[in-house]
């Protein structure tokens, strides 16, 4: 299988192939893939071990997760890309602007106190903040692989600071899902998220 993105440079991957060279030297598509479910799925565990008053949502933390949870995979783990990258019609921010802009949303989201202050707040104005820093993160991909799972983890992890549960996406179809990201990626449009957000938050 080919990469399924459009790379600058492809040699972060297997020739031929959609996996990522790693340190542990994995070559099938099928037991990458696993390892990295798996890889989350303990970091959702140590994270919310970790969880405190004092917890700060920001750019550190949000780098922290994707290193912690891929650095025994990965060597680029928590790095963020440099080069330009695309997925089918979707071009997400050109590599060289990726830490310029990474600042722009986090001191953004530091002046909504990264989110800390929803628990008592309607659902729906925690919702439309969520899926517009979602929208954000999604556009900028930052990260080289696993964007979308860090991204992911990391609003739920707000979700569950503010009393909700992790956001459930079961209801959505991954076709859905997909649409959109597209969406805020090419038209900068979060609404579609906006409800899927909504939809998955419960108390």
């Amino acid at each position: 299988m080919a990469s399924k993105y459009q790379l600058k440079d492809s040699s972060l991957y297997i020739e031929g192939s959609d996996v990522p060279k790693n340190k542990l030297h994995i070559t099938s598509s099928e037991e990458i893939h696993e390892l990295e479910k798996e890889l989350i799925a303990e970091a959702y565990v140590t994270f919310y071990d970790e969880f405190e008053e004092s917890t700060l949502f920001d750019e550190t933390y949000f780098k922290a997760l994707h290193q912690r949870t891929f650095e025994a995979l990965y060597a680029w783990a928590g790095e963020y890309r440099d080069f330009n990258m695309a997925k089918g019609n979707s071009r997400f921010c050109q590599g060289a602007f990726v830490e310029g802009e990474s600042k722009k949303i986090f001191e953004q989201l530091k002046a909504d106190n990264f989110l800390k202050d929803f628990e008592n707040a309607e659902k729906e104005i925690f919702a439309k903040k969520i899926a517009y820093y979602k929208c954000e993160l999604i556009a900028l991909h930052p990260f080289y692989e696993l964007n979308g799972r860090i991204t992911r983890l990391f609003f739920d992890m707000i979700a569950v600071y503010n009393g909700y549960k992790y956001i459930d996406y079961s209801t959505v179809t991954k076709e859905e899902y997909i649409d959109a990201s597209i969406e805020c990626v090419q038209f900068a449009d979060c609404s579609k998220l906006e409800t899927i957000v909504y939809n998955g938050l419960s108390k």
